[in-house]
């Protein structure tokens, strides 16, 4: 595994091929109060590239051409918050993308756990280590162990999504998790705009 670490944005020459698994650290998880910290990037191949910001510092030219790439498929797991606070900070839409989280809910409908250690263990049999995940990510050095747990939220991303998509094309329901994706945008457009909590499609009296 190869970690290496970029201050505000990726190097041009870095290249991830037809997808990218992506995810973030932000200070917290409310987008409308928590910067974006850190965006981990990897193409599954066992290297991650981590994109550090100092506070405003988000132009970032080559990391939004890429994020906004039609041609490269975004992996995220829970992409609603990912998507959201890209779009907040970098103003990229991120599309196409795929959300490992909604695939394993559709897939494995024999659980409730569908969080990414659950996924990696009963998919992959890898036991992620979570100790960092509440730490200071907003800190201006990030310590080894901050640095190692973010590249294993993007190292095994692209597998989970091979096996996720069997599981949905046995069930039948791959086409379903594809129109969820395509939603997400929206999804996260609406959390921004002030309905993060409220289900616009839920019947309430």
């Amino acid at each position: 595994m190869t970690i290496t670490l970029h201050q505000d944005d990726l190097p041009g020459n870095v290249s991830f091929g037809s997808s990218v698994a992506v995810d973030t650290e932000a200070m917290g998880l409310h987008n409308h109060r928590d910067r974006l910290c850190l965006i981990q990037l990897s193409s599954g191949d066992g290297t991650a590239h981590l994109v550090q910001f100092k506070p405003g510092h988000y132009a970032a030219p080559n990391l939004k051409l890429l994020l906004a790439d039609s041609g490269v498929t975004k992996l995220f797991h829970y992409a609603r918050f990912d998507v959201a606070i890209i779009k907040k900070y970098l103003g990229v839409d991120c599309t196409p993308l795929y959300c490992t989280r909604i695939a394993s809910s559709l897939a494995r409908t024999y659980t409730d756990k569908h969080g990414l250690r659950d996924l990696c263990r009963e998919l992959l049999g890898v036991d992620l280590n979570k100790q960092q995940q509440s730490s200071d990510w907003g800190a201006e050095a990030l310590s080894p162990e901050q640095l190692a747990y973010a590249a294993s939220d993007v190292f095994h991303l692209h597998a989970l999504r091979e096996r996720l998509d069997k599981m949905l094309l046995r069930e039948k329901r791959l086409e379903l998790a594809q129109e969820c994706f395509k939603f997400i945008p929206t999804r996260t457009a609406l959390d921004l705009a002030g309905w993060l909590e409220k289900d616009i499609f839920a019947h309430s009296s």
